[in-house]
């Protein structure tokens, strides 16, 4: 949802409203490409709005109220962008990034095909099981990244894979979620047999299972694969090049 609004945002027209981005736009855009429903999508504008991750635009409208991301948000979104720039060139030597850097001006084209391309993909919009379990919760994303980032990579090829997480409580304290709703999650991850402990649940080294880190990394994959699409199609080869 937040790559649908960022995109809506990039694509305005402020001489159309017919293309500002307002609540009512966003949540039939995000109702129409199946991401969530309209409650879902009006849920998530109100907790942008009173998270300072959007706003209203001074001057905007007083009818349709349009929206804005903020400037902190649009920084922070940068920091994605170059993460995954850099993530790329790291992979084949490329020099994506340091072109990027050279245009940060072409962000507001980069983001939309980069949207575009999130929507259409499948492995990103239908992950397997566990994928999609930790997803919707709150800082889904990031306790798998927490998970995935603590393992050593000599040991990726194991079923049971060890991670860094011994704690629950310290877990969710540094994630800044409920201990009660992770834990939930991590009990029904556990029941399908995609994480596990190597001693006594909670007080032991975490595992997580082969096929869980497979679907980890099939969806990062698939997401570093639509950011180089965009990229390629914003900054294409110079002649000569390949």
């Amino acid at each position: 949802m937040a790559h649908v609004g960022l995109s809506m945002h990039f694509r305005r027209d402020p001489n159309d409203r017919r293309k500002e981005l307002t609540v009512s736009r966003f949540t039939e855009v995000v109702h129409k490409n199946a991401v969530a429903s309209r409650n879902t999508a009006d849920a998530f504008i109100k907790e942008m709005l009173h998270y300072n991750i959007a706003e209203y635009v001074a001057g905007g409208d007083g009818r349709t109220h349009p929206l804005q991301p903020t400037a902190a948000t649009i920084e922070r979104f940068t920091g994605w962008v170059t993460a995954h720039l850099r993530t790329l060139d790291h992979i084949d030597g490329g020099d994506r990034l340091g072109r990027y850097l050279e245009r940060p001006d072409m962000l507001a084209t980069l983001q939309p095909l980069i949207a575009d391309g999130l929507l259409a993909s499948k492995p990103v919009r239908e992950p397997n099981q566990t994928f999609s379990l930790f997803i919707w919760l709150n800082n889904g994303g990031i306790v798998m990244d927490w998970l995935m980032s603590g393992i050593d990579p000599d040991h990726a090829g194991q079923e049971r894979i060890p991670t860094s997480v011994v704690s629950i409580g310290d877990f969710a304290k540094w994630l800044k979620l409920s201990r009660t709703h992770l834990g939930r999650k991590l009990r029904t991850a556990e029941e399908l047999g995609s994480i596990g402990w190597l001693g006594q649940r909670g007080h032991s080294v975490m595992w997580v299972s082969h096929g869980f880190y497979e679907e980890y990394m099939t969806v990062q994959a698939a997401k570093l694969a639509v950011v180089d699409n965009a990229f390629k199609a914003c900054f294409p080869p110079p002649q000569g090049g390949d």
